[in-house]
């Protein structure tokens, strides 16, 4: 069955151009020219992956991310902005509504492609399937499931596997790039910047209190620490 890709963009130039590239990659395609009935189709129709323009009439592109993430049938859907909205307050924006990767108008059809099929992998990259437990977090990777103090927490994809990676190396410290080596490996569009903010929605996550982590500390002038709290 091929994976299906919702596509929410009211240029029906760039939709025609979108739909055509991705249905020639083997993807089923629905294109939305509105925001308004996203919500209702993708919960009858579970989508393997969203493309969202930001600026698109009705409900835009960063309120519908903002509800997906909200929604825990969708929550763990990958998320995509392509956007004419490129600047880096516009881009770090969309990573901390949840957003999996940002492009930026105008865009190559063959790198747009690539990103899709980038964003997809992060599913299907075997994980360790031993569950880990570390204080009041368990984190069990056969199901892509996160527990905090008895209660199940919705993650991305991305999310969750930044955060298994961190789980399994306790106590070591990785700069940015490293952890953009290791979980991000398969594009090379993400930038280091990108890493503050999904260390941030983690720690939203996770922590009881993330101005002051417990699990997923900061080590200063080089990168990020996961600790066992004593």
């Amino acid at each position: 069955m091929k994976p299906s890709i919702f596509v929410v963009e009211d240029d029906p130039d760039i939709s025609r151009l979108v739909r055509h590239h991705l249905e020639a990659d083997g993807f089923a395609v629905k294109v939305f020219s509105t925001g308004n009935t996203v919500i209702l189709e993708s919960e009858r129709q579970h989508p393997a992956l969203f493309i969202l323009d930001i600026m698109v009439p009705g409900k835009d592109g960063l309120e519908l991310c903002r509800q997906i993430r909200q929604i825990p049938s969708l929550a763990p859907t990958p998320v995509i902005f392509l956007t004419a909205k490129s600047g880096e307050a516009d881009r770090i924006l969309g990573l901390e509504l949840g957003a999996d990767d940002y492009i930026p108008k105008p865009f190559s059809p063959r790198e747009l492609v690539a990103r899709v099929k980038a964003v997809l992998r992060r599913f299907e990259r075997p994980l360790s399937q031993a569950p880990v437990k570390i204080g009041d977090i368990e984190i069990d990777p056969s199901a892509m499931t996160l527990t905090v103090r008895d209660s199940l927490v919705t993650t991305t994809a991305t999310e969750f596997r930044l955060l298994d990676y961190f789980a399994r190396h306790i106590g070591r410290v990785f700069t940015r790039d490293q952890l953009l080596d290791s979980v991000w490996r398969d594009t090379a569009y993400v930038t280091p910047r990108s890493v503050d903010v999904y260390v941030r929605r983690i720690r939203e996550k996770i922590e009881p209190d993330p101005e002051n982590p417990r699990y997923l500390k900061t080590v200063r002038g080089a990168g990020y620490r996961f600790e066992a709290p004593k």
